[in-house]
C-alpha cells in the first residue's frame, strides 16, 4: 500500500493549526505538523518581508523532512505607524511578550491617533518541494485598529482589528466565517491549486 502523502505546515500554534486543517482540507494530502513528527526546528525570522522569512521556514522545514513543506509569515500593517509592526509583528512588544501584552503595546503606540486608523493584515504562503522549488500564495484583508478589545475568537491582534465595512472585529466573528475572508484564508485559498498540482505531479511516471 503507497503511503499518502504528507504536507508538512510550519506552525506549532495551536490556533494557526485548526485554521489550516479546515483551509487545506481540499489539499490531496495529510496534513501534518513540526511537533507530530518530533521536528524541533527554530527558524530566525530575520527576513526584511514576509516573503523571505515565509521562503527561510518552508525551506528549512523540507529539509528537516523531506516533505513538501507550507510556512508563512504574516503581520499586521498600521498606515499610521508606516507600516509597523510589519515583519515584527510577533515581536512587536519585545521578547517574550504574549498577544495581550502586543494588543497593548500597539494601542499605546496609537494614542491620540483619531479614527479611522486604517490597517492590513497581510500573509505570504512559501511551499518547499523536495526538488527545490519554491512557490508562493498571498492574501491580505483589510480593516481598522480600534480603541480597545473586542471578542474573544481568534488570536493575535483579531480583538483589535475591525473588518473594512462591519462593525465587528475578527475576533467577533465565528470561525468558520473567519476562514472564509481572513488574510490566512486568501492566501491559503490561492495556494490550494499550487498543492494540488504538486501532489497530482507525484502520481507521474
Amino acid at each position: 500500500m503507497i503511503e499518502k502523502s504528507r504536507l508538512l505546515i510550519a506552525t506549532t500554534n495551536p490556533g494557526k493549526q485548526r485554521e489550516y486543517r479546515a483551509l487545506l482540507r481540499d489539499v490531496p494530502a495529510e496534513i501534518v505538523f513540526p511537533d507530530e513528527l518530533g521536528i524541533m526546528l527554530e527558524v530566525e525570522e530575520d527576513g526584511a518581508t514576509f516573503r523571505e522569512n515565509a521562503v527561510k521556514k518552508a525551506r528549512a522545514l523540507m529539509r528537516a523532512s523531506g516533505l513538501i513543506s507550507l510556512a508563512d509569515d504574516s503581520g499586521l500593517e498600521v498606515d499610521a505607524l508606516g507600516g509597523e509592526p510589519g515583519v515584527r509583528s510577533a515581536r512587536y512588544a519585545g521578547p517574550g511578550a504574549d498577544d495581550p501584552k502586543r494588543r497593548a503595546f500597539l494601542l499605546g503606540k496609537l494614542l491620540g491617533v483619531p479614527a479611522p486608523r486604517r490597517a492590513r493584515f497581510v500573509c505570504v504562503i512559501a511551499i518547499a518541494a523536495p526538488d527545490g522549488a519554491v512557490e508562493y500564495a498571498e492574501g491580505e484583508c483589510r480593516g481598522e485598529i480600534t480603541f480597545g478589545e473586542r471578542g474573544t475568537n481568534g488570536f493575535g491582534y483579531d480583538p483589535i482589528f475591525q473588518l473594512e465595512g462591519r462593525a465587528v472585529t475578527m475576533a467577533e466573528i465565528p470561525p468558520g466565517e473567519k476562514n472564509e475572508l481572513s488574510h490566512r484564508a486568501r492566501a491559503a485559498r490561492a495556494a490550494v491549486p499550487i498543492l494540488r498540482d504538486l501532489y497530482s505531479g507525484r502520481g507521474k511516471t
